[in-house]
């Protein structure tokens, strides 16, 4: 009963973080609903032209072209329902969305050309899961394994080169990846640009599958360079503090073999906070990296992010930000979950 009340609370308390956090991207992004008066000033703009360049309209005055122009727009803003109060408005928009009613976007189109907007984010979210999925498990696993061995061989040559070059994490991925572009693309010629498969894709599926593994190795190796000392001496570092453990002491002491001593009393107790980072980190990951993607023309969630910022189209930045709002509560529930498995003293 009582893992049964906390989890009812914490579903709760997950819930109405995504509720407030949807809320304050729909104020934000319709800039506290200044966009609506930007879309009636387009709207009448648009309607204007139309009458004006429309030969059934053109013998008439210019007072009765702008009574006809006043009576269209009123009826179109009526239509669109920009005469309603943006706070009223925002609590239709919060509905719609907690509920996934992701309505039609103003300006991005699928490929197919529709204006759902859960048509276009299904569209898009393969090829981010694709890409930065594969490289989150690649650098967990690197980093990982090489951290738990330098924590037993601190002082090393490698330990040292590690924690020198650390500092150099700060460059950001996509920076090597314009650097990558010009060494492998440019220079060498052995590599694509960027996209995600060759033009035109091959029919064969063997090799489509080898054109998309690709031009995934340029913005792969651009992120795990980017942080793979800084990934590897904050796993070091993480997995020192453990070593230090009296419980650890205690197994040296009792001459426990040293892979025993990595994998039992020190690997296994660090599981929770290394699977929330994985988890977190795979959620993360999911909505795309926004100018790497955009660097490699990848068509993810990352680069429609940045072409719906571009081209304000409130929808889809909505519906985005929903998706990876609902996907990281279900993530952090059920970590809570696994913790209680993990971790005696968690479920205690």
């Amino acid at each position: 009963m009582g893992a049964t009340s906390y989890l009812t609370k914490r579903a709760l308390a997950l819930f109405l973080t995504v509720v407030i956090a949807t809320y304050l991207t729909i104020v934000i992004v319709n800039i506290g609903g200044y966009i609506d008066e930007i879309k009636k000033s387009q709207l009448y703009e648009e309607l204007s032209q139309m009458v004006k360049r429309d030969p059934m309209y053109r013998r008439l005055t210019p007072e009765e072209q702008d009574k006809i122009i006043n009576q269209m727009y009123e009826l179109e803003v009526k239509r669109q329902g920009l005469d309603q109060p943006f706070l009223i408005k925002s609590f239709i928009y919060l509905k719609d969305a907690i509920t996934l009613n992701l309505g039609r976007s103003l300006y991005i189109t699928s490929n197919t050309g529709s204006n759902d907007v859960k048509l276009i984010i299904l569209e898009r979210l393969p090829a981010t899961v694709l890409l930065f999925t594969t490289l989150t498990i690649i650098n967990f696993i690197i980093q990982t394994t090489l951290g738990l061995y330098l924590s037993r061989r601190r002082g090393s040559l490698f330990d040292k080169v590690v924690v020198s070059l650390a500092p150099t994490s700060v460059i950001p991925g996509w920076l090597y990846g314009i650097v990558l572009i010009l060494i492998f693309a440019s220079y060498l010629k052995i590599l694509p640009y960027g996209g995600m498969v060759d033009v035109p894709p091959p029919e064969d599926p063997f090799s489509y599958a080898l054109s998309v593994l690709k031009h995934m190795i340029l913005p792969m190796l651009s992120w795990i360079v980017a942080g793979f000392f800084m990934g590897i001496y904050g796993s070091r570092t993480f997995f020192l503090l453990f070593s230090s453990e009296d419980y650890v002491t205690m197994g040296k002491a009792k001459g426990i073999p040293e892979k025993d001593l990595l994998y039992r009393y020190i690997f296994r107790p660090t599981l929770p906070p290394i699977i929330t980072g994985l988890a977190l980190g795979l959620i993360g990951s999911w909505g795309g990296a926004i100018i790497t993607e955009t660097v490699f023309s990848w068509p993810g969630l990352g680069r429609l992010t940045y072409e719906a910022i571009s081209a304000m189209d409130a929808p889809v930045i909505i519906a985005t930000t929903i998706v990876y709002a609902y996907l990281l509560a279900a993530t952090v529930f059920i970590l809570d979950i696994l913790y209680s498995y993990l971790d005696p003293r968690i479920r205690v």
